[in-house]
């Protein structure tokens, strides 16, 4: 198999981009670095093709190993034929090896093998003759009471026996079923106990085409039947596998076709079935989660990607009821300046003295923007906030922040080392509060799965999710940089190429020397070798530092060649950190020109240029900023025709849930999304969009809010 040409073929890119991805990411080179610094060998390939391309590369390593142990196997052996070995090393997919190793797997004693202890192979070979009219008369021959054959029907079945197995194991046979099942085939679902009233009241009495069903129902199906409440079972095309085997198995004018019908029937009811069964469903489950999985990263990118909300002093309010509402005041850095609690929600709605105190709090610390968790009482506390805020006689707004995730925080080994002397309840007010000053940073403490912005993610492969997510969160971070000197360790291990070890050696390292001042001091941390410098550098952002180029995206293996290129455009070191560079590719014609008298790749010169442009640029800075409340709005306020803005909170196959600030987040059906068709809703929105939207219905008892954006 040549790996080369497959991912060439499925990438549709050229083979030199997969010779030298390759070869890079055999050098221990992770996909952030190869990514931004490597654009010359791997044509431009971005962050997420290179991750798929890490994954079908992983894969089909995986598949050329499988196929050299089965060719060993079948070797040893000694039933290794030139044929078998060439369907092998012709299979594209691990399925496909496991059908043709069936016949020669080390089975465990199965009724086909204690059959053949028993010595019926013979008789088996016999009716598969199919020449022999009278089989019984054959089958005396083989009554052997001390083995266990107690007459003609006892050897009869013995060799039916063995002769299903064999049929069950035929490779070509198992890939047609599957595939004619898949065509043909209905998922059916069914209640345990259609009495039982649950979420799954859709499916108790449900069915589909196999080849047509979409994911999301796939996943939803499973869930209720590990939940116990539904069964679920495959329907195939029964008469139409049974003619196929026939045909297959059966000549003209056989002299056993009564026995070896029988055969057919037991070997597909009792193995061949069960075993497409699994194989389909688990073919469909993989799809689903496959589907899932694309969406969750997608909407974890984005919400990660949230802009922030820079120099505020922010107050985090964690809403409770009997337990108060935490509070906690941080600066603009999101150091935290001071905590209470108050009570203005029942039971004690204690009002009066919970807004002289946080009047009291806003006034000492200036503050001018308050974040207020999602979760239990937040209504009501949004409500004694709106109110609070009109007796201020300044402008301060509020910003409703999705708190998933911050108890798991707040509970954490890494909040308890931050906040030692703080409860969980203060610990998830502060990363309210940060949540809404940098998302990133605050987000990377908690479990990717946590967050809250997937569909089915605790039903998935976890493995398999934790490093689809690690690399979504790794990627954001990368994008973004990082400033060395004030990241936390769960920020910095992110940074490409540094492990955790290492990002608690550059914190270690920081509070005993002080503040980096150099990228090429950052080498004199414990553990940080030059193949681990030379994937983070260009990652880590020291502001204010030594070497203006510190500050940007520029890597320290290119400082050389960004000054080669200042030079070019008539500029002098001395202008580093002192001249505005924002015209820079004013001055530049032609830049192909210009990067073949340099001697280097286009990709990396234009990369200087925009870093030189807009020096520790933050990406995040063109996406839309919360929206910023000074009104509260109820369920009860909203009526149909109704016209709003919202922010998109999650997206999922079937439509997007909008926060339209009434703490019960409506949904946007696919259908409703735009005048056009469209698969997906990732095609019209994504996590954390500003949209326009209007009232579909309004269903107050089961706090459904229909809405649409075709305003």
């Amino acid at each position: 198999m040549d790996i080369i040409n497959i991912l060439q073929q499925e990438l549709n890119i050229k083979k030199h981009q997969v010779e030298n991805t390759v070869k890079l990411i055999e050098e221990g080179n992770t996909i952030p670095f190869i990514a931004r610094y490597r654009k010359e060998l791997t044509g431009g390939l971005n962050d997420e093709v290179l991750r798929h391309f890490g994954e079908r590369f992983a894969y089909l390593q995986n598949l050329e190993a499988k196929k050299e142990q089965v060719i060993k196997s079948i070797e040893e052996q000694g039933k290794l034929t030139d044929e078998l070995r060439k369907a092998v090393q012709e299979a594209v997919t691990v399925t496909q090896v496991e059908d043709l190793y069936l016949p020669y797997r080390p089975k465990k004693r199965t009724r086909a093998t204690i059959a053949k202890e028993k010595g019926l192979e013979a008789l088996a070979l016999i009716i598969m003759g199919q020449k022999e009219k009278n089989i019984e008369q054959e089958a005396k021959a083989f009554v052997e009471p001390e083995k266990g054959v107690e007459d003609i029907k006892a050897a009869l079945e013995g060799a039916k026996d063995i002769l299903a197995e064999e049929l069950s194991d035929q490779a070509v046979f198992r890939g047609y079923i599957r595939e004619l099942t898949f065509k043909k085939g209905m998922i059916v679902s069914k209640a345990k106990d259609e009495k039982e009233k649950t979420v799954y009241d859709m499916y108790y009495s449900y069915s589909e085409p196999i080849h047509t069903i979409p994911g999301h129902r796939i996943l939803a199906i499973n869930r209720g039947e590990n939940e116990k409440a539904l069964t679920v079972k495959i329907e195939a095309p029964i008469e139409d596998i049974v003619r196929y085997l026939d045909k297959q198995a059966i000549i003209k004018d056989s002299a056993a076709r009564g026995l070896l019908e029988e055969v057919i029937q037991d070997s597909y009811k009792r193995l061949i079935a069960p075993a497409v069964e699994r194989d389909i469903r688990g073919e469909l489950t993989e799809k689903a989660e496959e589907g899932a999985l694309e969406v969750f990263k997608k909407n974890l990118h984005q919400l990660l990607m949230q802009a922030p909300i820079k120099g505020h002093h922010v107050m985090g309010v964690d809403p409770a009821y009997r337990t108060g509402c935490k509070i906690a005041v941080v600066d603009a850095t999101g150091k935290k300046l001071a905590k209470t609690v108050v009570y203005p929600t029942p039971p004690q709605s204690k009002v009066v003295e919970a807004k002289k105190e946080l009047k009291a709090l806003i006034e000492t610390y200036s503050v001018d923007l308050l974040s207020i968790g999602n979760g239990t009482a937040s209504r009501e506390t949004e409500k004694f906030v709106a109110d609070m805020l009109k007796e201020i006689d300044r402008p301060i707004h509020y910003v409703i922040v999705n708190e998933a995730g911050a108890s798991v925080y707040s509970a954490s080994k890494l909040a308890t080392e931050e906040f030692p002397h703080d409860d969980v309840g203060v610990r998830s007010a502060v990363s309210i509060a940060r949540r809404l000053q940098d998302p990133l940073s605050e987000l990377v403490k908690i479990d990717p799965k946590a967050i809250g912005v997937g569909q089915y993610q605790h039903d998935m492969n976890q493995k398999r999710l934790e490093v689809a997510l690690g690399g979504v969160v790794e990627g954001a971070v990368n994008e973004v940089g990082v400033d060395v000197n004030t990241a936390s360790a769960s920020l910095l291990q992110y940074v490409a190429g540094i492990k955790k070890t290492v990002s608690q050696n550059i914190i270690a390292y920081r509070e005993e020397c002080g503040k980096f001042t150099t990228r090429a001091q950052i080498k004199k941390v414990k553990g940080l070798g030059p193949k681990v410098f030379e994937q983070c550098a260009g990652f880590l952002r020291i502001t204010d530092g030594k070497q203006f180029l510190d500050a940007t995206g520029v890597h320290p293996e290119s400082y050389e060649l960004a000054h080669k290129l200042l030079e070019e455009l008539g500029y002098s070191k001395k202008d580093l950190g002192s001249t505005s560079f924002k015209d820079i590719h004013t001055k530049i014609a032609d830049v192909e020109n210009i990067a073949s008298r340099l001697g280097a790749g286009v990709p990396t010169v234009v990369d200087i240029i925009k870093e030189l442009e807009k020096p520790g640029r933050d990406p995040r800075e063109d996406m839309p900023k919360p929206i910023l409340h000074s009104e509260v709005l109820e369920i009860k306020d909203l009526k149909e025709g109704m016209k709003l803005k919202g922010t998109v909170r999650n997206i999922v196959d079937f439509g997007a849930f909008v926060d339209i600030g009434v703490h019960q987040d409506g949904l946007v059906h696919v259908s409703q999304m735009s005048n056009k068709f469209i698969k997906h809703p990732l095609e019209v929105v994504k996590v954390g969009d500003i949209v326009d939207i209007i009232i579909l219905s309004v269903d107050v008892e089961k706090n459904k809010i229909a809405l649409s954006m075709k305003v």
